[in-house]
């Protein structure tokens, strides 16, 4: 089916002519260098806004650390994980975001460093994730943070593991986060294939295909069998219990793959008691906030207003 028509018009020409990465065809590094290139031909990388640090966890985790370039030291702060599809990706290429979100919101941004799969398949990236998370509220008083004033946030797979977790933090008794930010998260291993729920012919197409999501998951997944009790921890959507999770900011594109597990992760916290705010933005593709326009522009007002609601 061809959903070119159901794409914002804005982007329907580079959409239409963009290569996409094919598993079956395209070696994995083809698309890791391919990815960093395209953050950076957006926006350069500023290393001397960031700090280096190491944090304890499993194995010893990269953090890098961005604060407002002006004022008072920052009292909150979000841990930040980047996209990728889990298997691509490197915190370095959210530099100018990270730093404009330290400013915006007078934060500090901890971007996690996780390792990626397929040579760091679960439990590795989430674990990474949620040392990082331990950290920050362990570390509060040195920080200067307010443990009650931390959210997560992430774009794509790194929304996928923001999910996951916030579902770790409250399954090891974590006390509650002030938020959660998931941007056209990555929730539902089983996308793609014929165990998922629903398989929307009009998603998908653009951005982030099928034949991708497969060949992430598969690489996340690795060999190893997943117990029962961790399953939301690898998949976030196939957790049994949403409650007692933190308020939620999530948005995804109409035509975008995960648009049916995004709205259904939303309606399921919603049934459980977690105060949700859902966007969904009419002809978004995977990654639309890429393309400048005023869907665009709409979402990252709605986004910048949620975070500063959420941090408090």
């Amino acid at each position: 089916m061809n959903t070119l028509h159901l794409v914002d018009p804005a982007v329907r020409d580079f959409v239409a002519s963009a290569g996409l990465f094919d598993p079956e065809r395209d070696p994995l590094e083809l698309f890791r260098k391919q990815l960093l290139a395209s953050y950076a031909q957006m926006a350069p990388a500023m290393p001397d806004a960031r700090e280096e640090r190491w944090v304890p966890g499993l194995r010893e985790v990269r953090v890098l650390m961005y604060r407002p370039n002006a004022g008072p030291p920052p009292s909150r702060a979000i841990v930040y994980v980047h996209g990728g599809g889990f298997i691509a990706g490197a915190a370095e290429m959210t530099d100018a975001m990270c730093v404009q979100l330290a400013n915006e919101h007078r934060a500090l941004i901890v971007s996690v460093d996780y390792r990626l799969a397929p040579e760091s398949p679960f439990p590795g990236p989430v674990e990474e994730c949620y040392a990082a998370l331990s950290w920050v509220l362990k570390e509060s008083p040195s920080l200067g943070i307010n443990p009650a004033r931390v959210i997560l946030l992430g774009h794509s797979a790194g929304g996928g593991l923001a999910a996951a977790t916030a579902l770790l933090h409250r399954d090891r008794g974590g006390a509650l986060l002030a938020g959660q930010v998931l941007v056209y998260p990555m929730l539902d291993a089983r996308t793609g294939t014929p165990e998922a729920p629903v398989d929307n012919p009009t998603t998908g197409e653009f951005g982030w295909t099928r034949a991708i999501n497969r060949f992430a998951w598969q690489a996340m997944r690795g060999g190893a069998s997943i117990p029962s009790e961790r399953q939301g921890h690898y998949s976030p959507s196939l957790a049994s219990d949403l409650t007692h999770l933190p308020p939620t900011f999530l948005a995804v594109g109409s035509v975008d793959l995960f648009f049916e597990e995004d709205i259904a992760y939303g309606m399921r916290l919603s049934r459980a008691g977690v105060p949700v705010e859902l966007h969904v933005y009419q002809g978004g593709i995977h990654g639309f906030d890429f393309f400048p326009g005023s869907t665009t522009d709409r979402f990252s007002a709605e986004l910048r207003a949620a975070i500063a609601r959420l941090l408090g």
